[in-house]
């Protein structure tokens, strides 16, 4: 394990390789302050190009690139907006796209107008938009999904720079969950209902999010979602407060020069179709899967395992990007990045919402505590069986579990056990592998 979750400060992002030149293309015209915060959100913008490609995940199973949310959280005034302005860098040509669409759709309302109602009307046109504004409503997105799956299995991208937008997508707050799994598991929406034009489509969902909004408003919103597996899907970004500087972030510009270095990744995005599998991504999948059980075991929380599951999946997914970016071609430089992705939701998810995943909470606080913790750490390096004891009932676990968390910890050679002194002392491999 080469990041902490459990630390206040950040896993710092490694050095984008040259080989993920995508990456820092996409970044270079983003304040200093952002960089960092934003690359998580750069693969749902990307993987939204790509239609009719599926990939084998460790466990076998063919996925699509799509399904993708993530949720970049900072303070009011904190430069979120800055994504905003890359995500309409990057799909200008979406936009080009969907104001010829808005276009034919306005002339057909126009005409629908003229014609009497005892006259036969011509069929709506399947026009599906690929760069949806904001305000969408859920007949508008459910009827869009229909019309993209029509014209190939296409995906719609959305960015959202309130989180409270998804409840009109969605079709309120309560089908919010629901909808948000749905898109994940690229499964159907649901939609199959009876009108006066007869039956509407009930069309897959291939579709990728992106939110912004402060700690605050994040909270809030997924208060009542965080056990239901709707919380695990969303990859989220944090942005921790900043000390107080007069200095004004700067950022860069947009223009010609940034579409014509962008259009090649593009482009090879679009054109990658069939069934693919990566070796090397998928083993560094499945050592982070063990990973994620060590973590898991150190804090003695199966939430945390459980959400750590979904963190694999979406970090598997932005590989798969760079992979596609790179020319059909695995660089081991990319091992860092992917690894750093998966910590840094986790981490994320502990800062936001720590004290709620221990315990369903219906009051939203601005000082929050982390959550899950590593015991381990918190334990001096040599130590006994009554030490771990008392820091369990400290944490608001069963003393009853002491006994078994030991056994896990020494079946994953994290400590050793004296048994002339009856003491447990961690072990060169834990120390060496997690940081502090």
């Amino acid at each position: 394990m080469t990041y902490s979750i459990f630390s206040l400060k950040a896993p710092m992002m490694p050095t984008v390789p040259k080989s993920a030149k995508i990456i820092d293309l996409l970044t270079k015209n983003v304040s200093n302050d952002m960089r960092q915060p934003i690359v998580p959100l750069l693969f749902p913008l990307l993987s939204s190009r790509i239609s009719n490609a599926k990939f084998l995940y460790p466990d076998n199973s063919l996925k699509e690139l799509c399904g993708e949310m993530a949720h970049l959280v900072a303070d009011s005034g904190a430069n979120k907006g800055q994504f905003g302005t890359l995500a309409e860098a990057l799909n200008g040509d979406l936009r080009a796209h969907d104001y010829e669409v808005l276009e034919k759709l306005a002339s057909f309302n126009k005409r629908i107008k003229t014609i009497s109602a005892n006259k036969e009307k011509p069929e709506r046109p399947d026009t599906p938009l690929l760069f949806p504004p904001c305000d969408t409503t859920k007949p508008a997105f459910i009827q869009n999904a229909i019309a993209l799956e029509k014209a190939g299995n296409l995906t719609q991208y959305l960015n959202l720079p309130e989180v409270e937008m998804a409840n009109q997508i969605c079709g309120g707050h309560k089908a919010v969950s629901l909808m948000m799994r749905n898109i994940f598991d690229v499964a159907r929406g649901g939609a199959l209902r009876a009108t006066a034009e007869g039956v509407t489509g009930d069309p897959t969902l291939r579709v990728n999010i992106t939110i912004s909004s402060t700690p605050l408003a994040a909270r809030t919103f997924y208060k009542t979602e965080l056990f239901n597996g709707t919380f695990g899907r969303i990859v989220f970004s944090y942005k921790p407060r900043t000390a107080r500087s007069g200095k004004i972030p700067k950022q860069g510009r947009y223009g010609e020069l940034f579409d014509k270095q962008i259009g090649p990744y593009l482009q090879r995005l679009r054109d990658i179709k069939g069934e693919f599998s990566i070796p090397k991504l998928n083993r560094l999948i499945n050592q982070l899967a063990e990973d994620m059980a060590n973590l898991a075991d150190l804090a003695d929380d199966d939430i945390l395992f459980d959400v750590s599951k979904r963190s694999l999946v979406n970090a598997w997914k932005a590989g798969c990007v760079l992979w596609i970016c790179n020319n059909h071609q695995w660089s081991s430089s990319f091992d860092n990045l992917v690894e750093w992705l998966v910590y840094h939701d986790l981490w994320s998810k502990l800062q936001v919402f720590g004290d709620m995943l221990t315990a369903e909470k219906d009051i939203v606080v601005e000082n929050r505590n982390n959550g899950p913790q590593n015991m381990l750490a918190l334990l001096p390096d040599t130590f006994t069986i009554t030490q771990l004891a008392a820091l369990r009932k400290e944490s608001g676990k069963s003393e009853d579990g002491t006994k078994r968390q030991l056994k896990v910890w020494k079946n994953r050679r994290l400590v050793d056990y004296d048994e002339a002194l009856g003491t447990y002392k961690k072990t060169e491999k834990y120390l060496k592998t997690n940081a502090r």
